[in-house]
């Protein structure tokens, strides 16, 4: 079973992904490059956290 705290970081990659999402699709409505920017960032960051939350997973289930 996983972790409370590899699926708590992968709850939390969804959630940001899905901001990145819509604010680089905001940005890009908008034509606004600075929030298509953080957008991108924004996913970037919830990539990161689904990877931690894997590599976490796979650490404790040892």
């Amino acid at each position: 079973m996983a972790d409370k705290k590899g699926l708590s970081d992968k709850v939390k990659a969804g959630v940001s992904k899905a901001k990145g999402e819509m604010k680089d699709q905001a940005g890009n409505a908008k034509n606004d490059p600075k929030m298509q920017a953080e957008g991108k960032n924004e996913k970037d960051k919830g990539e990161f956290q689904k990877k931690s939350g894997q590599m976490k997973d796979k650490f404790d289930n040892k």
